[in-house]
């Protein structure tokens, strides 16, 4: 049986059973292919008993096999059972009949395990022979781990009652090899920590015996993320993805004795922050505003034949619209601030929610508008009134901005309402005054009173020569403390 995984190759499942122990695996062929092989080996926590399958090595090149360390329903670092190694025996017979079958020699294959698969990729690699060997965080004394950390695998390893003796010569096992120097020649990779809790009993006195091998190299992380034997792997899959990869096209790397993992994670980032702030291409509201919709109004209803994006973007040159994360485009500003944009095809029935920004002459950003609004099939009426579509569009309003924080009693009110006639300013219903517009479009407007402190909800709305009413455009902003007694307050615009 065989499925794809996300990126389409397909994975194979299988059973080899020539030998003593049938053996379970996965494999996946090579793309564009890859002369090479890399077996993985599982680590105790793996789901299902096969390491690394979790989509990380779909764009490793090479054939992948996978071995699960499943046998009579438990574990046994792909070594024994009661010390009969033949279950040994049968998982290389697996390697040996893939690697054959792909026509390729152990100098084409790469041994790769964590933690448990570690001590495997290391065993495996040096006793058979082959050329490319990745151990990460494994164990040396097998025996003493098992037998105090996992005592149901110890005694499917060592037997019944755990013999003392058995564990001693499990714990020789690959401290024997490595020391034989039977496969010196190999190009070993071997990942571990000062964090991991294992390193000083199980890693740190076998380094030694290391010396006479042609590319042994060792990576030490020191990385502050890394807490416990657990996140060694974690913190290290990009360089670990970064030697298979190597591995995998012929170029096996010589790094020596390396340490890694130097992040700072509490470090102040001031400076920095500073310097991307004053470069930045998104400028502020107070000195770049965002552009203005005028239509669709907010939540308006549009005919499928009349959707029509407007606004002013005072400073721009263009504003630039997205929808969903696609781009839609970018209409010119005119030199009066003006905007307006149609689309070539269609829009979908529904709901429809557009962000835009403004864009100057040297190419800085405002900060992102959004307009929502629905297109329907039929011709709809616009929102509060008789007023034909065209007629009577929400002002745009660019002083105060939206849940501005303004600093003093007064406030003044300004934007722009081309086309109409007055615009008119409600609180909580409450008609609060008007102003007219100006031939230009734009218009202003002081109340003439202090403005009470804390939150207000104001709705601005033109008015037409015929007198139709347009939908409102709300502006919240809120009125902080302020100094009763100064003799010549600040309008909110700065001017006396």
């Amino acid at each position: 049986m065989s499925k794809a995984p996300s990126t389409g190759r397909p994975l194979l499942n299988g059973i080899e059973a020539s030998g003593t122990f049938p053996v379970e695996y996965r494999f996946a062929h090579a793309k564009n292919g890859n002369r090479h092989l890399v077996v993985v080996f599982a680590n105790f926590s793996a789901p299902d008993d096969y390491g690394w399958s979790n989509g990380v090595f779909d764009n490793v090149r090479a054939n992948i096999l996978w071995i699960r360390d499943r046998f009579d329903g438990t574990n046994s670092y792909y070594l024994c059972k009661e010390m009969d190694y033949s279950l040994e025996q049968s998982v290389a017979t697996l390697i040996f009949n893939v690697m054959e079958a792909l026509s390729l020699t152990p100098a084409d294959v790469t041994m790769w395990g964590g933690s448990k698969g570690g001590s495997a990729a290391l065993y495996f690699g040096l006793r058979y022979g082959f050329r490319n060997i990745v151990s990460i965080v494994p164990q040396f004394l097998i025996g003493t781990y098992v037998s105090t950390v996992h005592p149901k695998v110890a005694a499917y390893m060592l037997g019944e009652g755990v013999p003392q003796e058995n564990v001693r010569a499990l714990d020789a096992l690959l401290p024997d090899l490595v020391r034989a120097e039977v496969n010196r020649d190999a190009n070993i990779y071997l990942l571990s920590s000062p964090q991991d809790e294992q390193y000083p009993v199980q890693v740190e006195p076998f380094l030694g015996l290391f010396r006479n091998y042609g590319n042994f190299n060792f990576l030490f992380s020191e990385s502050p993320f890394i807490t416990d034997h657990t996140q060694v792997t974690r913190r290290n899959v990009p360089a670990l993805m970064g030697i298979v990869n190597l591995l995998a096209d012929g170029t096996p790397p010589r790094l020596g004795f390396v340490r890694n993992g130097y992040e700072e994670p509490d470090r102040d980032r001031s400076a920095i922050d500073a310097y991307l702030a004053s470069t930045s291409q998104l400028k502020g509201q107070e000195t770049f505003p965002s552009p203005m919709v005028r239509t669709p109004a907010f939540n308006e209803e549009v005919p499928v034949s009349a959707v029509r994006l407007a606004g002013v973007a005072p400073g721009a040159v263009r504003v630039s619209l997205w929808e969903n994360g696609k781009f839609l485009a970018s209409p010119p500003v005119t030199p009066d601030g003006s905007w307006s944009w149609e689309a070539d095809n269609p829009w979908k029935k529904g709901k429809h929610l557009v962000r835009l920004f403004s864009v100057d002459a040297q190419g800085f950003h405002s900060e992102r508008t959004e307009v929502s609004f629905v297109v329907v099939d039929a011709p709809v009426m616009p929102r509060g009134g008789g007023a034909p579509a065209g007629d009577g569009a929400a002002p745009t309003v660019t002083v105060p901005g939206v849940h501005e924080q303004v600093m003093d009693a007064r406030v003044v009110f300004r934007g722009s309402a081309p086309g109409a006639a007055q615009v008119g300013f409600r609180e909580n219903g409450v008609l609060l005054g008007g102003a007219m517009v100006a031939p230009d479009g734009m218009w202003s407007w002081d109340s003439g009173w202090a403005w009470g402190e804390g939150a207000h909800f104001v709705e601005v709305f033109t008015v037409t020569a015929s007198g139709a009413e347009s939908p409102a455009t709300p502006v919240p902003f809120t009125v902080l403390g302020f100094s009763a007694g100064a003799s010549s307050p600040l309008s909110y615009d700065g001017a006396r």
